[in-house]
């Protein structure tokens, strides 16, 4: 543990550039475990922290990567013993603290998840905060009384990590999906996934009143803006609307009649702050019966901590399609 690789960001001259270089444990910041990176993961969070383009991070120099997974290499903390398989996802990685691009990585414990039964670290990480994310979503979905019977989930941003996740784990669980997406050039993966039905997002009617015809029986929202409040207009009675990210706007032009006439629930999805016993319930159950089925599919590109440098183009432009796993010291 003397010497290691990371993938760091500096500030300089205004701007944010991120490069490759030999660290120790001193210039990580404090944490009371010390993992053995073996899988990290590529995220547009991590996407936009590469350049500076999110303003991300709060502090610099910062190891970048908001997901990691390996064996604990040191411990303080009597939960976690050296040689334990765990992962951590979100919690200020890569934002506030250093993060898992690293072959050491230093975190609280309270971090932690140990590796459900199930799944391989480099399965940890192919989900990731995207398929856990998707994952909490449909979970807190259940929690509000979502079932298949209440009709087909429409699914925005279908071809990206979340929206990928989404449908498989969805259509895994019995619910008819419906995937809308601007990419129409991938109905074969959506299909292959598990969507049922290809919906246009280009020539959606996304209507004008408050209340639409009733359509959907919940939905996964990855974009915000119009297609929420479209989402909001649709639902049918009683079904829910996971609000999971903001990848078109923030904003949300809509009115309570939908809440309150048919009972909708809008339920904001957070990874980040998901309770301790949220977040490992959600990660058993994509151990079992939420493990994707399709993983392979969603995630088909390694990328070595070597080519960290030029991963990131492809996110900022738009183009990339289900999942990016980074081999780190396996």
């Amino acid at each position: 543990m003397e010497n290691f690789r990371a993938f760091r960001a500096h500030r300089e001259d205004g701007r944010v550039v991120s490069r490759l270089e030999t660290l120790t444990l001193a210039d990580l910041t404090p944490g009371d475990v010390v993992i053995r990176a073996a899988w990290s993961d590529i995220n547009f969070k991590d996407a936009l922290a590469s350049g500076g383009a999110g303003r991300i991070q709060k502090r610099f120099p910062l190891v970048g990567g908001i997901d990691v997974a390996g064996h604990v290499a040191a411990s303080s903390d009597p939960r976690f013993r050296e040689g334990d398989a765990v992962l951590v996802i979100g919690c200020g990685l890569g934002e506030d603290f250093d993060g898992g691009y690293a072959e050491y990585v230093r975190v609280q414990g309270d971090w932690i998840v140990p590796l459900p039964p199930g799944l391989t670290l480099r399965e940890s990480m192919a989900i990731g905060t995207a398929g856990f994310t998707a994952a909490l979503g449909i979970v807190r979905m259940e929690d509000a009384g979502q079932t298949p019977e209440l009709g087909p989930v429409l699914v925005s941003g279908a071809t990206g990590g979340v929206g990928s996740f989404a449908i498989d784990m969805l259509a895994g669980s019995g619910y008819a999906v419906a995937a809308l997406t601007g990419k129409l050039a991938e109905a074969d993966y959506l299909r292959r996934l598990g969507a049922g039905e290809i919906v246009d997002r280009n020539t959606l009617e996304l209507g004008s009143k408050p209340l639409e015809r009733a359509r959907w029986g919940g939905a996964v929202d990855n974009l915000g803006g119009e297609v929420l409040t479209y989402m909001t207009r649709t639902v049918r009675p009683y079904g829910s609307i996971a609000a999971i990210g903001l990848a078109a706007s923030h904003t949300l032009q809509t009115t309570v009649m939908p809440l309150i006439l048919r009972g909708v629930s809008l339920l904001g999805i957070n990874s980040t702050y998901a309770p301790e016993a949220l977040r490992e319930r959600t990660w058993r159950r994509l151990g079992e019966d939420l493990k994707p089925r399709h993983l392979g599919l969603i995630a088909t590109t390694e990328v070595a901590l070597d080519e960290l440098p030029g991963a990131f183009d492809d996110y900022l432009r738009g183009t990339v399609t289900g999942r990016r796993v980074v081999r780190i010291g396996v």
